[in-house]
């Protein structure tokens, strides 16, 4: 039985990438590849997040990649994801040489 419903993983999903294009994006180019230039979280679970992320140009055919970025821990609760998707910000962004907003 997975740990968090449909509803909650649909509003998170809509909201990092309603809300968050560029933060997404800047996750994707960190753990998965510089070259990024569009990025989604596509779903969640206990163990991390998974995205797909876009190389290259739509009209120029673009390359879609998966990307699994675990947790820093596994989770368990509601509260726990916005946590983590933090970690994963202010991590991608030391990756990166970005100085991270303030949360």
């Amino acid at each position: 039985m997975p740990t968090f419903s449909s509803d909650v993983i649909t509003a998170v999903l809509t909201h990092m990438n309603g809300d968050h294009p560029d933060d997404c994006l800047l996750i994707a180019r960190a753990f998965g590849n510089p070259a990024a230039t569009h990025a989604v979280m596509t779903s969640l679970d206990e163990a991390g997040s998974q995205w797909s992320y876009t190389l290259g140009s739509y009209t120029l055919g673009a390359a879609q990649a998966a990307l699994d970025v675990q947790w820093s821990h596994p989770i368990s609760e509601r509260a726990e994801i916005r946590q983590e998707i933090v970690v994963l910000y202010d991590r991608a962004c030391e990756l990166l040489g970005i100085p991270p907003r303030e949360h």
